[in-house]
């Protein structure tokens, strides 16, 4: 089948990310139609997770071509750039603190970005509860998307947008994710300023990073007066069960914690074991390096679809500059065959070369040292 012009093709994003929405909202401000399809129920079914930064090099080039910037700006956090590195007593050994019209990476809560992104689109664009199963048809189109409810809709480009375990994945390359090593352990708290105090100072008003090269904790404050503790170690993908416990079985879990960390100051490890809630067990997992695949003029990827790396700063941003450069290059090409081409030839070489760059770094987040938290690779889960 001859590829469509891209103003008359039918275009499908699987997955209402930031990356998804990013890649929808300048299709549409292009004159693009285009649907998103997203398995969960609604847009405010699941917790969003917690803050990233988004670069000017890269993520704010996203929303800049968006025409979301000054939006952007209303909402992040300029303070939340402040970085403490502490060795495990939590003594200060390196403080960074961003300078009053420091605008290169501010913080953002992901649900904000998620609704300021779909507040953007037009009325309809995403469709809740759409879980998709598998592709089918010719490479060269029509597609088929065959949904979990039984439904199907016909296609000329899928965008696969939907992270790691991605279902559009498959339509192009057999990689599957693999476990690096590194878990994280995410712990929760509400109110700090009143109910945690010490570990509201401890955090400040952006990240804190402590590690004694074997485990470390990773801190961020969010909005709403809320911060998340990311407890990281080299642990089998099974440690929970090993120790013969579940995710569920919070006071367990803190036990086996104190154990870990029980070398470290008591004002450390209130991050650790006062938490409000159950942990949240997050195995760091990526894509074998580099991931590419043969060019198919009817399937593409982006974001954690496309190069899933370790969680350091690159994430979003990549995605966002991926559905930009997608977007962009369809609005510009004849066809959407040629507008996978020019897409592909900038994003596969990019993307190679940040995830070598990132292959090992989990373990800089382990170092007693003070990690690289430069511009290009920050510690953020």
């Amino acid at each position: 089948m001859k590829s469509p012009e891209p103003a008359n093709a039918s275009i499908s994003i699987i997955g209402a990310g930031p990356g998804g929405l990013t890649c929808a909202r300048i299709l549409q401000q292009r004159g693009i139609p285009v649907t998103v399809y997203d398995r969960d129920p609604g847009p405010d079914s699941r917790n969003q997770g917690g803050t990233l930064d988004l670069h000017a090099d890269n993520g704010q080039v996203a929303l800049r071509e968006a025409g979301l910037l000054d939006e952007f700006f209303a909402l992040a956090r300029p303070e939340g750039q402040e970085m403490r590195q502490m060795d495990p007593t939590g003594a200060i050994t390196f403080h960074q603190v961003p300078a009053a019209d420091e605008l290169f990476k501010p913080e953002i809560d992901r649900g904000q970005l998620r609704n300021l992104l779909l507040d953007s689109l037009e009325t309809g664009t995403v469709h809740w509860g759409r879980s998709l199963d598998t592709i089918s048809g010719p490479a060269d189109g029509p597609r088929q998307l065959h949904f979990a409810d039984g439904t199907s809709i016909e296609t000329d480009l899928v965008i696969g947008a939907d992270g790691a375990f991605s279902r559009v994945r498959p339509a192009v390359s057999p990689a599957v994710p693999e476990y690096t090593g590194i878990s994280f352990l995410e712990a929760r708290f509400s109110d700090v300023d009143d109910r945690h105090t010490e570990i509201a100072e401890l955090v400040g008003s952006g990240s804190a990073h402590a590690a004694d090269g074997e485990r470390s904790l990773f801190a961020q404050r969010n909005s709403g007066n809320h911060i998340r503790v990311y407890i990281i170690q080299r642990v089998p993908v099974d440690w929970i069960s090993a120790n013969g416990l579940t995710a569920e079985d919070t006071h367990g879990i803190r036990a086996v914690l104190r154990d870990e960390y029980a070398h470290w100051s008591p004002r450390m490890r209130q991050m650790i074991t006062e938490n409000d809630g159950p942990y949240i067990h997050r195995p760091i997992l990526a894509l074998p390096v580099p991931h590419t695949w043969d060019h198919n003029p009817t399937v593409t990827l982006l974001g954690d679809a496309a190069h899933l790396m370790p969680p350091l700063g690159v994430g979003v941003n990549l995605a966002m500059l991926d559905a930009s450069e997608l977007a962009l290059a369809l609005a510009n090409a004849a066809t959407v065959d040629d507008a996978i081409r020019a897409y592909e030839k900038t994003m596969l070489p990019r993307s190679t070369e940040t995830a070598k760059a990132l292959e090992h770094g989990t373990e800089h987040l382990l170092s007693a040292g003070v990690p690289d938290f430069g511009r290009d690779n920050d510690a953020q889960p």
